[in-house]
């Protein structure tokens, strides 16, 4: 019975983890971050600002593009000084990946 019992409590938290979430901290009911992705050396932030965004439903379906190229095109950004990620998840049944881009 113990076996059983030890076998269901796996398998249900394998099956209720956050698989949305791809990086940073990751809270099991929500998940608001805003992390550095990437600075170009010496480079200030920059007065244009893009996003490009995607999202995933349930961890089976996923849509969008994400992209440093969608991002800077949306902001018509031609020198990218700077690239921040933010993901938003909640249960990790909806989980939505944003990526914004600082240029000229």
């Amino acid at each position: 019975m113990k076996k059983l019992f030890l076998s269901c409590a796996v398998v249900a938290s394998l099956a209720l983890s956050s698989c949305g979430a791809a990086f940073g901290p990751v809270g099991a009911l929500y998940t608001d971050v805003t992390m550095k992705n990437d600075i170009v050396d010496g480079a200030t932030l920059g007065s244009k600002v893009g996003k490009s965004e995607a999202k995933s439903y349930l961890g089976l379906i996923a849509i969008g593009d994400a992209g440093v190229e969608a991002a800077a095109k949306a902001a018509g950004i031609k020198k990218i000084s700077h690239v921040d990620m933010h993901t938003n998840s909640i249960l990790g049944i909806i989980n939505t990946y944003t990526l914004v881009v600082y240029g000229e």
